[in-house]
């Protein structure tokens, strides 16, 4: 359970304060409201690129890691499609130093063309290393669009394509962080050895002053319900035949969530799964295969993956997937079974609440998404899970024109 008080700045900063005075460390965790789902479908990839801008300097701060460093603080970030979190631990003694640094790049970020430069080549190689010149890579830059046809998901957060990045202006950088870096456009979570009027105290003084802008009011085109079985073949030269098969789901903080999830884990969660024990074990058509889900915030996916073994036709290991698939559909669930992944998947929540940082990144995660007390609510709906609402579920997401799948030959 993660206890919180919250408050709200005059400028529209929500803040959270989780106290925990058994840890001499602080976690402050700010959550922009902006991820590439955002973005303008011709100038793709900026949410991204933004992540690394920010540690580019700001008006008064040239350089973001060193004095972070000298009072022994960490940070990092990431992006996703929903999201941009940025996130900072230090002993809570020295927590001041991250309100300077965070409020001074949320106030007035170094708009410098050798950093823009500098972060564009950054990020093209990124693209090049992770997405065109890995194995597999390229997985996600064909296959969200095959899967999406209208809503932002269809391209991956890194972008479209590297010509988006590399055409990037001075301007459209300054246009994006004018419309979304705002402080009423952000969730500031502070965790650890601190108190709420200590917290309080600070926000008032490093972040109030900074002015809010307009309101961002998202309203992105959502994606029709699939009503036909998708496919595509692509090639490349890969150590093993690939399969991919996505279908859509509930979003992370929809009331049928947890039985997607919890789906999910049955058919590629570990070796006692069913697709493994099944098609990598006994029938050994499988190097490895596995079943997980996107949790995006919008209606996500549930993937089933997996690497062919050599001399079986991609044809035959589908097909074998479509059984175990089926059968998950035409007979309930064992409640032992069932019982099984729960306890997986609380085990899982359990371990991630040690982690202070990871608490505050939940109470972020929740109250961005609407309701900060959804962070304390994935036990009980969990628990609710019960064999009939899985296989109902199961047969609203696992059907075939629901599918999209894509083989992936080694040339």
């Amino acid at each position: 359970m993660i206890s919180y008080e919250h408050f709200t700045l005059q400028n529209g900063l929500e803040v959270y304060v989780h106290e925990d005075h058994t840890t001499p460390m602080a976690a402050v965790n700010i959550l922009y409201n902006v991820g590439s789902r955002d973005e303008d479908e011709k100038k793709t990839g900026f949410a991204h690129l933004f992540e690394h801008l920010m540690f580019g300097g700001s008006k008064n701060i040239p350089a973001y890691d060193e004095p972070l460093q000298n009072v022994g603080g960490e940070n990092n970030a990431f992006t996703s499609p929903d999201i941009t979190n940025y996130y900072i631990t230090l002993p809570a003694k020295n927590i001041e130093t991250a309100f300077w640094l965070e409020s001074d790049r949320m106030m007035s970020l170094s708009f410098d063309d050798k950093v823009l430069e500098v972060q564009r080549k950054v990020v093209i190689e990124e693209f090049k290393q992770r997405y065109l010149n890995q194995p597999y890579g390229d997985v996600w830059l064909k296959l969200r669009p095959l899967v999406y046809e209208k809503h932002p998901y269809r391209w991956a957060t890194i972008g479209k394509e590297i010509s988006h990045i590399e055409e990037a202006t001075m301007d459209d950088v300054k246009g994006f962080f004018f419309k979304y870096y705002l402080p009423n456009n952000a969730t500031l979570v502070v965790a650890g050895d601190v108190t709420v009027a200590q917290i309080k105290y600070l926000c008032e003084k490093w972040f109030e002053s900074i002015p809010a802008g307009e309101k961002y009011i998202r309203n992105l085109p959502q994606e029709a319900i699939q009503t036909e079985a998708k496919f595509l073949e692509t090639s490349a030269k890969v150590p093993l035949n690939g399969i991919y098969k996505a279908y859509h789901m509930p979003g992370r903080f929809d009331p049928e969530f947890y039985n997607a999830d919890l789906l999910s884990d049955l058919l590629g969660r570990g070796k006692s799964s069913r697709l493994y024990t099944k098609l990598v074990k006994e029938k050994q058509l499988f190097n490895n295969i596995s079943c997980y889900i996107t949790a995006s915030l919008d209606p996500g996916l549930l993937m089933v993956q997996g690497n062919l073994n050599e001399g079986v036709a991609l044809e035959a290991a589908d097909a074998a997937i479509e059984e175990i698939i089926t059968e998950l559909v035409n007979n309930k669930v064992e409640e032992s079974e069932l019982q099984k992944v729960k306890n997986q998947s609380e085990s899982t929540l359990a371990f991630a609440e040690v982690e202070l940082l990871n608490r505050a990144m939940n109470l972020a995660f929740a109250a961005n998404a609407g309701n900060a007390e959804w962070c304390n609510q994935d036990a009980e709906k969990i628990a609710a899970v019960t064999p009939e609402s899985l296989q109902i579920m199961a047969r609203h997401i696992l059907r075939k024109e629901n599918s999209s799948t894509m083989y992936y030959r080694a040339n």
